[in-house]
């Protein structure tokens, strides 16, 4: 990359997928590649992306569901790479990160570098790969600010997972066990749990059995102490029911936006019910939350998501990688620029 040698003004041509305007639905999301010049404010880093990750609301802003985002703009929230110019200590260190406001409200991840401010970046583990690293950022950062801001489970209450073997359903997982959780997991068809843990998880087939009474009867009685629901309102009664008293739901999806809600079992369960968008979160925010999992990564509680080759992407199959996510994959979709 031509970088100009004037380190008061230090600069690079990057290359960056955009997307220019609105795309009518998934199918015809089309990033294209141009090259554009970064360079860093005072309090900012300049990073050389050596991966960045596909989200499903990289595709949804695409797609004009998010009303604040800008077009055009280089798409991508997640990413890892290496620190080329910022303040003192910074250059040459390995960092990823994440963010709400990257990749929707300005300019993203999908490139060959990033402009980010120092505050928002984590040190890279040294035995993670750079892809590993891209793809920990949006689920797990769900993940734990659901689980933060709900309470984190104390050792010995129980966490239900709705949607137990998606992205976020398997961080919650990771996070839940590492703090001592006991973890029922619940999916829609016949089917193990396939991430990792800290302990088994016992998994409910939602297409055979009643959620709520199982839960109850593995419970003696008593609840789910904590309902993470990955997957919003078509098991939004049964978590409602699965509920222990003064227990918590955390919903961060919707099919349909409209449910029955029952406000006496509500309030005479003492319930909780939490509402978590990331998108909301600022680069730096998202930051504090990837350290509050740094040290469940440095200890191996917590453990990326595995990287097939064949979620992988070069920077100019950007259009095959939004595809695959558009596409429900249930790879970890990665770009490496």
């Amino acid at each position: 990359m031509p970088v100009s040698p004037q380190l008061d003004a230090f600069s690079v041509d990057a290359r960056c997928a955009r997307v220019l305007a609105k795309a009518e639905s998934a199918a015809a999301v089309a990033p294209v590649v141009e090259t554009h010049v970064l360079s860093r404010g005072a309090a900012d880093l300049l990073i050389e992306v050596k991966a960045a990750a596909v989200n499903p609301s990289d595709v949804k802003a695409a797609t004009g569901l998010m009303p604040y985002a800008v077009f055009p703009r280089t798409t991508g929230r997640d990413y890892a790479g290496i620190v080329v110019d910022g303040p003192a200590g910074w250059i040459g260190r390995e960092v990823f990160g994440s963010s709400g406001d990257l990749g929707i409200r300005r300019d993203g991840t999908h490139a060959t570098h990033l402009v980010v401010e120092a505050d928002a970046v984590v040190e890279k583990p040294a035995d993670i790969s750079w892809e590993q690293a891209a793809g920990i950022g949006v689920p797990f950062v769900t993940a734990m600010e659901g689980l933060r801001r709900a309470g984190l489970p104390q050792k010995g209450e129980t966490v239900l997972v709705m949607g137990v073997n998606g992205k976020v359903g398997q961080a919650a997982v990771q996070i839940a066990s590492w703090h001592g959780a006991r973890v029922i997991g619940v999916v829609r068809k016949s089917e193990p749990y396939t991430g990792h843990t800290n302990s088994p998880v016992e998994v409910i087939d939602a297409s055979t059995t009643d959620v709520a009474a199982l839960v109850r009867d593995l419970t003696g009685g008593k609840g789910a102490d904590i309902v993470y629901n990955t997957v919003g309102d078509p098991y939004f009664q049964a978590a409602h029911k699965s509920l222990a008293l003064r227990g918590r739901q955390i919903l961060i999806a919707a099919v349909d936006r409209i449910v029955q809600f029952n406000i006496l079992e509500f309030y005479r369960g003492q319930h909780t019910y939490v509402g978590i968008d990331t998108l909301a979160l600022s680069s730096v925010a998202t930051g504090a939350v990837l350290r509050e999992l740094s040290p469940g990564f440095a200890s191996g509680h917590l453990k990326p998501f595995p990287i097939e080759p064949r979620a992988v992407y070069p920077l100019e199959q950007a259009k095959a990688a939004f595809a695959a996510v558009a596409g429900s994959s249930r790879d970890r979709v990665i770009l490496r620029p």
